[in-house]
This record gives C-alpha cells, structure tokens and sequence, in this order.
C-alpha cells in the first residue's frame, strides 16, 4: 500500500524531531531524583546516557530512537551534564542493539510504558475514529493522537502508521457524516437534489450553479434575482434536524466544497457525498441568500434617500440664480420705502415706480416658494422610492421567516398590509414615533399619502433590521440578538471579562478615579501645567504634538538600507516560506492534505496580493499557464488558509531579534485604507464624501508595534470604522494578546470605550476634536471650578446596575467568537429607540472616555505612545499602495469573497516583506556593531520594516528551478 501523506515534511520535523531549544529541553527533559536512581544503575557511562535519552525519547515527542539516529548534540549535552557524564560517551551505546532492546524492556517495567498493539492500539484506533469528526485539520488529529498516546503512556508507533491510522479515521468520519445526513433525507428530497445537477436554467447552466451565483445586489432587479433563488430553495422540505449534531466547521467545508465542483465534478462523486454537499449547499444558502436580501433592501433604501437629498441639493442650485434675483428685488423695494419714508413722502408710488403691485405679488409668490425649496427636507422627495418597493416588497415580505420583538408589532402589522398586497381602508402610522417628522408629512400628503406611507414602512423595516427588533428565524448576521447573548453563567467564566459581578464595586472604583483624577487636573489647569494645553475660561485649549525623533534615526535608516540586499519579490516569497513554512496552511479543501505544488501556490498568492489576477499573473511566470493556477487557487485559498499562513509569518517576525526594538507586540493601532473600486460600485453604495465621487471600499487593519499587520477585514467605504476595532482583537491569537489599542478618530465611540474596557483592553484613540468633547462625571455639583465648563452631565448610575448582567452577556459573547463584535455594536448602535441596554453600554463608555481623556491631558508620553502607533499604522498604506500594482490599483472583483481574497491576499505579501526586512535588517545591524558604529537600542526603536525600494517588485515573476 503506498504511503498516506496528511502531513507536510516541516510538520513531521516538530511533532516527531527532538527538541534543540533551550526552552523545550527545560520542559521535557529535567529528570527528577528518581530517574537518574534508575539511571545510575546502569554499569557504564554510555549505557548510562543511552538509557536516559531512551527514557527522554519516550516521554517527548513519544516515541522509540531508531537505529543509527543522529541525535542532535544540544540534547546529549543537557542530558549529560545532569548525569555527570560526558557527551562523547555516547558513541560506544551504538556498538550493540542488545543492549538498546534489554533498556526498552526495563523502561517499559520501571515506568509502565506500552507498545501499539493489541487491546490498547484497538482502544486508540476507536478513540481516534471519534476525534476525526471533530478535527478541524489533519494536523490538529495527529497532534491529538500523539497526545492521547503519551496520556496513556502508550509509544508512538511509526510516522508513516500514524499518519495512515489518521487519514483512514479522517475518510470513515468524512463518510459516516455524509450517510448521517443523507439518512436523514427521503426519497422525494434525494431526488429533487439530482435534479438541481440536470436542470438547466435559459439553457445555459445547471441550477445548481445558478443557486450559488448570487451576491448582495444594489436595485430592484437584485433583490427580485435572489428572491427567485430563495424561493426555490424553499420549496425543498428539508427535515429540521438534517444537520443536528454536524459540527460546524464539517457544514463549512461541505459547503465550501459545493461552491468549488463545477457541475461535472459533483455528478462524478459518490451518491452519498454528492447528495450531503447539496443539501449543506442548499440549507446554508438558503440563510445566506435571505440575507442578502435583507442587505440589498438595506442599500435600496439608501439609494432613495440619497436620490432624495441629490433631488434637494439640485433644486437648491437650481433655485440659487432665482434667489438672489428674488433678494436683490426686495432690497431695492426696501431701499426705496426707506428712502420714502425718510423724506415723508406717500409709500405707494415708491412700490409703484420700484416693481408694482402686481409684481410685488409675484415676488412674495416666489419668495415663499424659494423658502419651501431652501428649508425642504429629503423626506419630501423620498415617496419617489415608492415604484421600486412595489416591484418587490410584497414578495420580500412573503420569502423572509420574520421574527419580531413585541415593541414593532405595528411595524409588523403594518407590513402585513403590504405583504397582503391589497388596499386596506386604514393604514396605521402607530410604528410612529410622535415626534417622527414621517407624521407630518404624511398628513400633508393626503392626495398619494398611502405611497408615503409604504416607503415609510419599508424604511422602518431597514432600521428595524439593522437595530435587531426583527429578524430572521435562520440567520447568521440577522439571527435573533437575545438568543446570540450567552448565559450569565458563561459570562462569569469568560476569563478575559476581568470587571467586577456586582456593579456597585465597578462604580465605586470608577468614582474613586474619576475623582482623583478631576482633582489632579484642576491642579493642573490652575497651575497652567498640562502639558502642551490650557483650561482658559471652561474652554480647553491643545497645541499640536510635536515630532521626537533624533536627527541620527534618518541616518540609520538611511544606512541600514543601503546595507540590505536588492531581490527578486519571487526570491524574497521562497526565502521567507522556507523559514517560516506559511504554504503548509494551505491544505487542500476536500482532503485537508498539504499542497505539494509550493511555487504554484506562491504564484496564485503573488497574483492576489499585486492585484494582477490569475490570467495576468500566468502570463507573467514562468512555471504556470493559467488552469493549473486556477485549480490551485479554487482549491486552496480560502480565508482561514489565509487567516493561518499569516499568523505564521507574524509568529516567526516576532521572534526576530530585530522586532523587540520596535516592542513587546502588547500594543497596537488599527486604521482604514481606501481602495478604489471599479465603476458599478457608484450602484454598490460604496462611496464616501470623504474619498470625492470615486467609488470604493476599505481594508481595516491592524498592525502591531512590530509593524506586524495581523487582522484585516474588508468593510464598506461608507460605514463608521469603531465597530470593527473589536473583530480584530478578539478574533485572532495576536490580537487576544494586545494591551493597548491605538485608534484615529474614526474609531471612536462611546460603545467602543465601553467594551474595550470592560474585556481589559486599554483604548486610546486620537481624538481629532478632543476640545469640543464633554466630560461625564458622578457629581457634577463637586466639579471644581476651574472644569464647570467642560462637563457635559451626569452618568446615569441606575441605568448601569439595572443592565449589568446583560452587559457582561454582550461582552462574553463577542470573546466566545458566537457573533463578530462589530455586528453587536452595530444593533446596538442602530436601535432608532435606544434601549436600555445600548445606553446603558453607552453611559459605561462615557464613565471610560471621561476617564481616558483626563489621563490624555495630563499624560504627554501617554500621547507620544499612541502618535508612534498610528504611525506605523499609517506606514502600511504606503507600502500597500506600491504593492497594489495591477488593474491600475482598481479593486475590480465583482463579488465580496474576491474582493476578500485581493485584500487579505495584499495583507499576507505586505506581512512576507516585514519579516524578510526584518531579517535582513537584523543582519545589517550586526555589521554596523562589527564597524564599530552606533546601534544604540534608541535609536533602532526608529527603524521601520516597511522598505521597499529593494524589492524587485514589477516585471516576469521567474522563480529558481
């Protein structure tokens, strides 16, 4: 039988190699009093130390030594010197195999240690065939097979069985959840799945490539393409249970795996596989098409309103010429009844000879007219949008399992009569607030009052979908938001919730800071002694923070640079994944095993990363024509392969001597960076006044104090960039271990002060405005007087301790990962009434902002730390944007997991560059050191990895043979 290989080469060196580093041999290797008892019993000073590397081997990695093994001299000198022999002697152990196998036989007494076989191996075999359904990777069963074999004191057998043991489980796990799921279908459905890979939609392909061809749309056409979908998928009865017990991350890769067989493929396959890759598929887009529907309506919605306020913005220039003729009549009419009445003389003929009666009649016309044009509101022109919610409401309402809190039930009511499709006698504006302007423009329409009507209903839906005061039955991004909370109980076992249960201890010791605190501050301003501010008058005043960087710094870089080496960008990707071993995270997606086309993979991650595109990119190499980087590529990447290469190369950076110049990787800063998008996302809502009319979308980063660039996710141009802060620190290993969180003003929010604080993160934005920002304090009647004028009100005490333990429920859910943070303040931001549990998150973030921004006015380094963190934020654009080469640096994919991919795929090469930089600098640091030149750690703090001037970056991509 030819070997099953489920593990990369580089993978079996760390589970099976003996260890080297100074750190492991220290965990593993320390022999107690009673094992160098047993070894001193031993005759002769090899057998002495043959016998302890025997016993060493047994207990890590686990396994017997091999004849003829080289054994590597840095754990033959830790083992001697703790047994008084020299390292040499081991020499004469491997004269004889007698006393190798009397040595396996006595440890296997002394210490209870098993070989694989008969009972024990069978109880490992079906304890392993339960782990592989649960296993996430090849790699991750193999680690837990050595671990259960050492609990059990049990010897590894050979690398080439383990590794055939674990593919077998895999495959019989793989099978058996496939038949769990197909057993659960019945004849009628089994069939209507085979049917979606014979059917064939206009001719042209198979409906089950139409199913999967959807995306969040931008009109009416969109929405009405994914209702057809949905629908669809509806009509398949699925039982409600199919995919109970499936484990979730088995779901996605089935899922996954459907969205990469073209149709031929998947006829191809086994029965069983086949009919489980539909029915995930079917099931999972089912959800995933409901809410994209939801999303579409949501940007529809905000194509009226902004067709509405371009219709006001365009009356009003029109009116502008009208208007100033309009206000320079009326100037001359006045000028001339002053001038009348100056002179006592009759008004009349002033009128008469200036306009006349009759055009004084016209003026006033015009007059009032200009004034309802100049004071019109978008509201008044948004009833255009009634057409467009007609060509689809009543089905949108119909599709969607909606789900709704008791507060909208006249909302709900209200979109029955829409769904109903019929002309009701009454339709109810209860969904109202009182002071809504909706009302008053409602009765002023009465003529077509019931079009205003239905857009304002279907308007209140979209913000009633946004807040989570409806939502849908099946759904990941619209899921019920109090079945999303976890339970108290787990809140109070989350260990990154660090804050008080009883929320009277969390005021009290906020009240004793924010005390302190006002205090020293109010010293402060008398004194005249904030540093690089004033409190004038209640008025708070800042100078701008200047630069601290030595002249010397701009030599060194200078120097250090020209010291690297000039490289290929093909030359630098093989050198770094030969030292870091990022390609090993792209396992292929239905066999989970390593790929074995190294280059090829580089050439499908160089093409996304320089936004060239797999043609361009086949064109341009010289190994791959384009089908095999396609292949490679539909295979392989996907976003946690990335999510897990990337982290490798941060891990291996941050290792670099280089890198503790720049810090301990506690801190780090987030920022967005625009991309411009190709036209059709002018459609796509994707544009943002402050990037002009281009349209676009960003990538929002976080990057480390070691320039490490390890979270990016893709959001709208048009969206505030705070909720997303959270994603990137809770929802990776290098983020959970950051301190201090460095953001620009975009990144601020009450919310976001509230949650960092209570999962003990130290949140310190640059405020942009900071002056015209309030204090929130406890007492505002103790406020000193020299700070009356900076205090905005008071915290509102009550609403805290009534919602704490749903406070610590919404911080306990965004670290489980159940869902991303930015989602959850989101709702919370969204809610058009406010409920208790958003203020009250939002009086805890003004107890933390009042907190932070007294420790900022007085804490100068405070501010220093945070401009060097944004900095280096800042730094990563640059580098980015000389990446960003193709397509005229466009982002020109049309779907969101392209656009994904050429994002995060930008975000993996710019991470390649810091670590091979970072080496290199390293090394040219040391040759500085051997000139005898300044390296002093000071000034290295001012060196950045983010060069590129070096790196051959355009022409042919030829790799080494």
């Amino acid at each position: 039988m030819p070997r099953r290989h489920i593990l990369t080469e580089r993978q079996r060196k760390a589970l099976f190699d003996l260890p080297t580093d100074e750190g492991a041999l220290l965990r593993h290797y320390i022999l107690d009093d009673d094992d160098i008892e047993h070894i001193r019993t031993r005759r002769h000073a090899h057998n002495k130390l043959g016998f302890a590397l025997q016993l060493c081997a047994f207990r890590y990695p686990g396994r017997l030594l091999t004849a003829g093994e080289v054994i590597p001299l840095p754990v033959t000198e830790f083992i001697a010197a703790q047994i008084g022999v020299k390292p040499h002697e081991l020499a004469g152990y491997a004269e004889t195999d007698v006393t190798r196998r009397r040595h396996l036989i006595d440890l296997r007494s002394i210490y209870g240690y098993k070989m694989f076989s008969g009972r024990g191996a069978r109880d490992l075999k079906a304890w392993l065939e339960c782990e592989a359904e649960t296993a996430h990777s090849n790699e991750g069963l193999v680690k837990r097979f050595i671990g259960e074999c050492r609990r059990t004191h049990t010897i590894l057998p050979g690398v080439s069985i383990i590794e055939r043991l674990c593919a077998d489980a895999l495959v019989a796990a793989e099978r058996r959840i496939e038949t769990r799921i197909v057993d659960r279908l019945n004849d009628a459905l089994k069939d209507q799945l085979d049917a979606l890979l014979t059917e064939h939609v206009d001719g042209r392909i198979s409906r089950f490539i139409w199913l999967r061809q959807f995306e969040v749309g931008k009109n009416t056409a969109d929405i009405n393409r994914l209702l057809d979908r949905l629908e669809f998928l509806q009509s398949f009865e699925f039982p409600v249970d199919v995919l109970d017990g499936i484990p979730p991350h088995r779901v996605t890769r089935l899922r996954r795996q459907g969205e990469r067989y073209f149709t031929d493929g998947l006829r191809d396959i086994s029965s069983d596989r086949r009919l489980a890759i539909l029915a995930v598929c079917a099931v999972e887009w089912r959800a995933t098409i409901a809410d994209a529907v939801v999303e579409t309506h949501d940007r529809i919605v905000g194509k009226i309103w902004r067709d509405a306020k371009k219709i006001c913005d365009t009356q009003i220039n029109d009116a502008k010429a009208s208007l100033q003729d309009t206000l320079r009549s009326f100037k001359n009419l006045g000028a001339a009844l002053l001038e009348a009445k100056g002179d006592d003389a009759p008004l009349d003929p002033a009128v008469a000879t200036t306009c006349g009666w009759s055009d004084l009649e016209t003026l006033v016309a015009t007059a009032a007219h200009l004034g309802d044009t100049m004071s019109a509101e978008p509201l008044v022109h948004v009833v255009q949008g009634y057409h467009r919610f007609r060509r689809y409401a009543p089905r949108m309402l119909c599709a969607l399992d909606i789900k709704a809190a008791a507060v909208v039930e006249p909302l709900m009511a209200a979109a029955t009569i829409i769904r109903e499709n019929k002309d009701a006698v009454e339709r109810p504006i209860t969904f109202l607030r009182r002071n809504s302007k909706w009302l008053h423009h409602l009765k002023a329409q009465e003529a077509d009052g019931h079009r205003l009507w239905e857009v304002a209903v279907m308007s209140h839906l979209r913000d009633a979908f946004r807040s989570g005061d409806i939502w849908l039955a099946h759904s990941r991004r619209y899921g019920d938001l109090k079945q999303a909370l976890v339970p108290i109980e787990a809140a109070k076992a989350t260990p990154r919730l660090t804050v008080p249960f009883d929320p009277e201890v969390w005021l009290n010791e906020r009240k004793a800071r924010m005390t302190d605190g006002l205090k020293r501050l109010a010293i402060a301003a008398k004194a005249g002694a904030i540093p690089g501010g004033s409190i004038e008058n209640g008025t708070l005043k800042l100078d701008r923070l200047t630069a601290d960087v030595p002249v010397e710094a701009d030599e060194l870089v200078l120097d250090l640079y020209r010291r690297l080496p000039d490289v290929r960008i093909t030359d630098m990707l093989l050198d770094v994944e030969n030292a870091t071993g990022f390609i090993d995270a792209f396992t292929h997606l239905r066999t989970g095993a390593p790929c074995k086309d190294k280059i090829g993979l580089l050439n499908v991650l160089l093409a996304e990363g320089l936004n060239l595109g797999l043609s361009k990119m086949a064109e341009a190499t010289n190994t791959h024509d384009y089908f095999q980087l396609s292949r490679l590529s539909r295979w392989h990447i996907e976003s946690d392969a990335i999510n897990r290469a990337l982290a490798m190369v941060i891990k291996a950076q941050s290792a670099l001597p280089m890198a503790r110049f720049w810090g301990a990787g506690t801190t780090a800063s987030s920022d967005g960076q625009f991309f411009p998008a190709a036209r059709q996302g002018e459609a796509m809502n994707l544009i943002n006044a402050k990037y002009g009319t281009e349209p676009g979308l960003k990538a929002y980063t976080h990057v480390s104090d070691q320039f490490a660039p390890f979270a990016t996710q893709n959001i709208p141009a048009t969206v505030s960039e705070a909720p997303y802060i959270l994603d990137g620190l809770l929802m990776n290993e290098t983020g959970k271990n950051i301190r201090e969180q460095y953001a620009d003003t975009g990144g601020f929010t009450d919310h976001v002060f509230a949650v960092t604080s209570l999962l003990n993160y130290r949140f310190i934005p640059r405020i942009r405005d900071l002056p015209s920002k309030r204090l929130y304090v406890f007492d505002p009647g103790s406020i000193p007087k020299e700070l009356k004028g900076l205090i905005g009100g008071k915290v509102r005490e009550g609403t805290i301790v009534a919602n704490w333990p749903d406070i610590l429920r919404s911080a306990a859910t965004m670290v489980a990962g159940i869902m991303p943070p930015s989602q959850l303040l989101k709702k919370f931001a969204s809610h058009p009434r406010q409920h208790d549990l958003a203020i009250a998150l939002r009086e805890i973030g003004r107890v933390e902002r009042t907190l932070f921004i007294i420790d900022w006015l007085l804490d100068a380094d405070m501010q220093r730390r945070a401009q060097i963190g944004l900095n280096k934020g800042e730094s990563h654009h640059a580098l980015k944007n000389a990446l960003r080469i193709g397509r005229q640096g466009e982002i020109r994919d049309r779907t969101a997991e392209g656009q994904h991919y050429r994002m995060a795929g930008l975000n993996l090469l710019a991470a390649v560059i810091i670590y091979w930089n970072t080496a290199q600098l390293g090394k040219a640091v040391a040759k500085r050191k051997r000139a005898g030149l300044d390296c002093s750690p000071s000034l290295l703090a001012h060196i950045s990895p983010l060069g590129w001037a070096h790196i051959l970056i355009t022409g042919e991509y030829r790799w080494s043979k």
